[in-house]
């Protein structure tokens, strides 16, 4: 019998420990073996690439050997034949011809310094280092990659450009700074990228969003895109010059509260473009005299019901409105009418979608470890870890971000109560004490008051105001004195008293007075702002005007008594998108507001009063000039609880202003009312004008002094109180 033939064995691959991890893509340094390397008068140049049957240089002197049975690529030859950057061919499988550039030939970019104060948590702008930049390296352009990974094995730049091959770019490690960095030649703005990390403990593999994004595919797409530096054409120089010398706590300042999702529509019902909205809300602005416009959160999230405050993009303008430049044009637009703008900006927690922060590199980097730090329960979010230097930079560049590269006036701070308070909305056995045993976030307390200082001191001028819903002490005073440095608060306690003895039958109201004068107790404890904010129209608590008790008419009319209460009342003001109209239902982020309403007469008859009192605010030094200031304000009557009757004036200089509230349905004929000084008083403004679709009973006439003591004072005047209206009157000089 013959001899069967024998069968011929292949000897196997055997790659370099280089190779093969690479190969694995778990390399955590692939620029030590890829690249141009120089070793006296010799060189080798290596490159990894997939889907490629040829590989030389373009100028066709000299050609790559592929390394048998993979797909390295490798020459070696006399160190002065070649430049650091010689422009390469490859053909790929199908025949196609491509020329790059090798970016492992390049060497590191970022610069010892920046990684340094990165570390320490210095570098207030360290999005111009991290992220994805449009550059020029060696006269070659292309985009430089950077992101902070501290646990991870390898990161790469994935993308179209590589078929999303996390194998093919892989990142240069910058070493104990945790930072990863690759300068890819040819790409270009609007390439979409992400990172892909392989955690070095676990060698889980994730593809992550860049923090530093400066823009994002629009949802549900969730990719990164390359946004080239701004070069927009600004033409709000006076704005921003008038701004840095503005004397904010003694100037007028009544904020419109909008979410650009749901103000306005186009006819089918789509989101408009950030230029329309621009076009459109000043259009509104100066119909109704605001003087500042304050975003929902516009900074890009993925879930349209979150309203923005769970944020993903801490450095791009949601795509749902357009570009950054769309964004930079809004603010432009704004500036240059005349109007301020202010961000909600979420420092406060974060989503744990897979795409984004949380176990950004496989660990718990941007959040605690332990969830009873770095879990929020009501939101189902997490925490940052303010004590870590790099989460405490990324967010404090963000801050800056905003105010230098969109030019904005300021930012609301969201949740401050929760940042501030280990134990905030937590069962006993659910929170960690601090150091000295107490339930302070030390490490967020500092936090804060490095933002104010930081960005007051980039920025003089512009605004960081907080919500922060408790008794914390000395929010607003500055940081040198003890205090957290924000410019303004949010006085809740004002917003939940006022609401709460609105909604009280005016017949029972007067068991409720000191609802309406407690607040003078604290008011010029901190600078505040009156907020009738999105929160109060929203989760089944209705809209302003159904807040408000009796028939149709007692709610409009109820209605319109807040609002002359609050733009008289000590603070700077804020009002939520439909409120100036009174929409009557709950505001939904899914569609426009309810404009139509403004062809029905006490609609319209609303934001005309709105309007008249914003105007009235502003242009009468008495009802701004001391805003956060005692000597702005006087009671003339806070007792009279039987007839649910409030009194006081306000002073700037010689003006003075009296406002009278009336809280009953019920006529005051012959009110007499104590004033500081003898002479002829006039109406300014009376709710139940005929104007504001009210019964137009009031004080036509002059009101004349009469040497009557009154209320402690020596001098009174008599007047007609409408019912559930407020009177704003002034001296006459």
């Amino acid at each position: 019998m013959a001899n069967p033939k024998k069968t011929a064995q292949k000897k196997p691959l055997k790659l370099t420990d280089d190779q093969q991890r690479i190969l694995d893509a778990r390399h955590h340094d692939p620029s030590s073996y890829l690249g141009l390397h120089r070793e006296g008068d010799r060189a080798c140049w290596r490159i990894f690439a997939p889907h490629t049957s040829d590989l030389l240089f373009t100028d066709s002197k000299h050609v790559f050997t592929r390394i048998h049975g993979t797909d390295f690529f490798e020459w070696c030859g006399q160190s002065d034949q070649i430049q650091d950057h010689e422009k390469l061919t490859r053909v790929n499988h199908k025949g196609e011809i491509l020329q790059f550039y090798d970016p492992y030939s390049f060497p590191a970019q970022i610069s010892d310094f920046d990684l340094h104060l990165f570390g320490e948590g210095k570098h207030w702008h360290i999005y111009r280092v991290l992220g994805a930049h449009c550059t020029q390296v060696d006269g070659v352009e292309g985009v430089l990659f950077a992101t902070w990974a501290p646990s991870a094995e390898r990161v790469s730049v994935i993308g179209d450009f590589n078929q999303w091959d996390g194998r093919i770019h892989a990142m240069r490690n910058r070493g104990s700074s945790g930072v990863w960095e690759l300068f890819i030649p040819g790409l270009k703005d609007q390439d979409l990228y992400k990172f892909e990390i392989r955690n070095q403990a676990s060698g889980r593999v994730v593809s992550k969003i860049d923090p530093y994004a400066r823009e994002f595919e629009p949802r549900p797409k969730t990719a990164c895109v390359v946004n080239a530096d701004n070069t927009f054409d600004w033409g709000d120089e006076d704005w921003l010059g008038q701004r840095q010398q503005l004397d904010w706590l003694h100037t007028p300042m009544s904020i419109y509260e909008v979410h650009l999702g749901s103000w306005q529509r186009d006819e089918a019902g789509h989101f408009l473009n950030y230029r329309d909205l621009a076009d459109r809300l000043i259009s509104h602005l100066k119909s109704t005299g605001f003087t500042h416009v304050e975003l929902l959160p516009i900074t890009e999230h993925p879930l349209d019901a979150s309203w923005g405050y769970q944020t993903t993009g801490y450095f791009a303008p949601t795509s749902r409105f357009g570009q950054p430049d769309d964004f930079r044009y809004f603010v432009n637009q704004l500036h240059r009418a005349g109007y301020g703008i202010i961000l909600d900006w979420v420092p406060a927690h974060f989503p744990k979608d897979d795409f984004a922060l949380a176990k950004f590199d496989g660990s718990a980097l941007y959040e605690h470890e332990d969830p009873r730090k770095g879990e929020h329960p009501d939101w189902g979010t997490l925490i940052y870890n303010y004590g870590r230097n790099e989460v405490k930079n990324f967010l404090l560049s963000s801050a800056l971000f905003w105010l230098e590269e969109f030019h904005l006036d300021g930012l609301r701070v969201d949740a401050v109560a929760s940042m501030l308070y280990l134990d905030y909305s937590r069962e006993d056995q659910n929170w960690i004490p601090n150091i000295h045993g107490g339930n302070e976030n030390l490490e967020a307390i500092e936090f804060l008051r490095e933002l104010n200082t930081v960005t007051h001191s980039q920025q003089p001028g512009t605004l960081i105001i907080a919500e922060e819903s408790t008794a914390w002490p000395q929010v607003t005073r500055p940081v040198n004195l003890g205090g957290l440095g924000f410019s303004m608060k949010w006085n809740m306690g004002w917003m939940h008293d006022s609401l709460n003895y609105m909604q009280k039958d005016p017949i029972h109201r007067h068991f409720h007075h000191n609802q309406l004068t407690f607040g003078l107790l604290y008011l010029f404890s901190e600078n505040f702002v009156l907020p009738f904010s999105h929160d109060e129209v929203v989760h089944g608590k209705g809209p302003m005007v159904y807040k408000m008790p009796g028939d149709d008419w007692q709610r409009f009319a109820n209605l319109r008594l807040l609002y002359t209460y609050m733009f008289t009342y000590p603070g700077k003001k804020l009002i939520f998108m439909g409120s100036e109209f009174a929409q009557t239902s709950e505001w939904n982020h899914q569609t426009a507001l309810q404009w139509y309403l403004k062809d029905h007469k006490p609609h319209t008859a609303m934001q005309q009063l709105v309007a008249d009192l914003n105007n009235l605010y502003t242009s009468r030094k008495a009802l701004h000039q001391y805003d956060f200031e005692p000597q702005g304000f006087e009671w003339i009557d806070c007792n009279d609880s039987d007839q649910s009757v409030l009194s006081y004036l306000r002073r700037a200089e010689e003006e003075i202003i009296i406002t009278l509230l009336n809280f009953t349905p019920v006529p005051r004929h012959n009110y007499r009312v104590g004033v500081p000084e003898p002479g002829e008083y006039m109406e300014l403004l009376n709710s139940d004008s005929s104007y504001y679709d009210g019964s137009n009973l009031g004080n036509a006439q002059p009101l004349y002094s009469e040497e009557t003591e009154w209320m402690g004072r020596p001098h009174s005047i008599t007047v007609t109180l409408p019912p559930l209206a407020g009177l704003v009157i002034t001296l006459k000089t």
